[in-house]
């Protein structure tokens, strides 16, 4: 179960860093086409888009793992006793619960997109919508993570940064 997590850890951090060299690589082409040349190719504008929604897509479930993601703690880590950690477990089993109402969804976006083509790029829009479906599976997957190690363990639930913070 640890080496799946890890593996899992692995591809999403490396899909980030991935289409995040696409989107660097896409701006600095916009750029020098802007400031050398008199124009940037037009296909820049709608990369850089794409390879945003990827950014997200596999950087949320890192984002909830290391507690960058949005979260409103102030009250629950206030409280005393477990509380703290029955709302922690409770926030991780409703996020992961919502991701899987949300897969058909984004399964049905996604294959909307068969579809269609981007206009400067061609590409088939069901290649683009995926990174929905991705973000979706990617977050709660990361979401039961936390829940099944809180249980099986009896892990603090605190995201990745938040447990440096408290237990320096």
């Amino acid at each position: 179960m640890l080496k799946l997590a890890t593996s899992l850890v692995w591809f999403t951090r490396a899909a980030t860093g991935i289409a995040f060299a696409v989107l660097m690589g896409a701006v600095v082409i916009q750029v020098l086409g802007r400031s050398v040349l008199t124009s940037s190719p037009v296909w820049t504008e709608e990369l850089t888009r794409y390879a945003l929604l990827f950014l997200a897509a596999f950087g949320t479930g890192l984002s909830f793992r290391s507690g960058d993601l949005v979260n409103v703690d102030i009250i629950s880590e206030s409280l005393p006793g477990r509380w703290p950690w029955l709302l922690r477990l409770f926030g991780a089993i409703v996020t992961a619960l919502m991701c899987a109402v949300l897969l058909v969804p984004a399964w049905k976006y996604t294959s909307i997109g068969a579809m269609q083509t981007s206009p400067a790029l061609g590409w088939r829009m069901d290649l683009i919508h995926v990174s929905m479906l991705l973000l979706i599976v990617f977050l709660m997957l990361f979401a039961m993570a936390r829940a099944v190690f809180m249980i099986l363990t009896g892990s603090d639930g605190l995201p990745e940064n938040r447990v440096q913070e408290l237990h320096p």
